[in-house]
């Protein structure tokens, strides 16, 4: 059983992200604020959950959340600062969009910065234990993939509507035979045998 709260504030909010872990696409947050009383069945870690269940719980998480934001960050903004700081400016960018702003911010995994003084906690695995950083993380994962069946028509033989950028056999595969595109993270190592791309 998921928990509500971590803090004693009633506007807390949890964070997440997306596709930290691919070759191609952005890194993507999502930060929420739930109500008291929120509850929603079926509601885990988004990597726990199939994708029509991901795809289900979306609007429903949209329609009671109190407030709710999400936020691409290109590969670009991943090559210049990493994926790390990427990841964390994404969460950022999500919570400075939220209306009304949290007093408490509770985050997956283990790294963040200090944001305008909002006190915060990092949870390993907190997507699997709080309903906010789940309900973050459901987001994140549906605005991703949305965003990587869009990218996957501009460039189909990558196949991103299947792989949604992470680094399978295929997805190396028509690197190697087709190069990379604009959508490709050029500081990740995108060929197994390459240490440096040079195309």
């Amino acid at each position: 059983m998921l928990l509500n709260h971590y803090s004693d504030f009633i506007l807390e909010c949890g964070t997440d992200e997306a596709g930290r872990g691919c070759l191609a696409g952005p890194v993507t947050a999502a930060a929420v604020i739930l109500p008291g009383d929120f509850s929603l069945h079926l509601l885990n870690d988004s990597k726990q959950l199939s994708e029509k269940t991901r795809v289900q719980l979306k609007p429903l998480i949209e329609a009671q959340a109190i407030s709710f934001a999400v936020t691409h960050l290109e590969p670009l903004v991943i090559d210049n600062i990493n994926i790390l700081n990427a990841s964390i400016k994404a969460m950022q960018e999500s919570i400075l969009k939220l209306n009304p702003t949290p007093e408490y911010i509770i985050v997956d995994g283990n790294r963040f910065k200090p944001l305008n003084q909002i006190p915060y906690t990092t949870i390993i695995k907190g997507d699997s234990k709080y309903l906010s950083i789940a309900a973050a993380s459901v987001l994140a994962k549906t605005y991703r993939d949305e965003y990587m069946d869009k990218i996957h028509e501009e460039f189909p033989m990558y196949n991103w509507k299947k792989n949604k950028g992470y680094p399978t056999a295929e997805h190396r595969e028509a690197i190697k035979k087709y190069g990379t595109t604009k959508y490709h993270r050029m500081s990740f190592r995108l060929l197994p045998e390459q240490l440096k791309l040079d195309f």
